[in-house]
């Protein structure tokens, strides 16, 4: 067996290989996805018919959860900001090593990119407003 045949039957397994676990992966995500908003609706349909307060007690735990996940969001793109930033800086160091030409400046791209999305996700992403006399779920946005 040559090495061209080699290289091709092991490429051609290794892909099926990843691709089967990509598949089960996504598979068991949104099994385990779906299970946990089952129960989420569960319970939340138990805290609604509860007698004493359970409609206002649902409500804060939605609202409380809509503001974590937003939480979560905002720390998202502040990591993902600082991150992109760090490879901006890393890839300019290199190509100025690499290259004594004014190429560098192409690290300037995700050096730019990544610090609009860090100052995007600590100062201008804007958080759930709720108004206190309204059963609604969902947040008012404001603009």
């Amino acid at each position: 067996m040559g090495a061209d045949v080699a290289v091709f039957v092991w490429l051609s397994i290794g892909s099926i290989a990843l691709f089967t676990f990509l598949g089960v992966a996504a598979w068991t995500g949104t099994r385990a996805r779906e299970r946990e908003l089952y129960y989420k609706n569960d319970l939340l349909k138990k805290i609604a018919e509860s007698p004493e307060a359970g409609g206002a007690a649902a409500l804060q735990y939605m609202r409380e959860q809509h503001r974590m996940a937003q939480e979560k969001r905002r720390g998202g793109l502040q990591l993902g900001g600082l991150v992109t930033v760090a490879v901006g800086v890393g890839l300019m160091i290199f190509l100025l090593a690499m290259v004594h030409r004014p190429v560098f400046f192409v690290g300037l791209i995700p050096l730019l990119i990544g610090a609009v999305l860090f100052l995007y996700g600590r100062f201008m992403m804007p958080g759930p407003v709720w108004e206190e006399n309204s059963s609604a779920i969902e947040p008012t946005p404001r603009f």
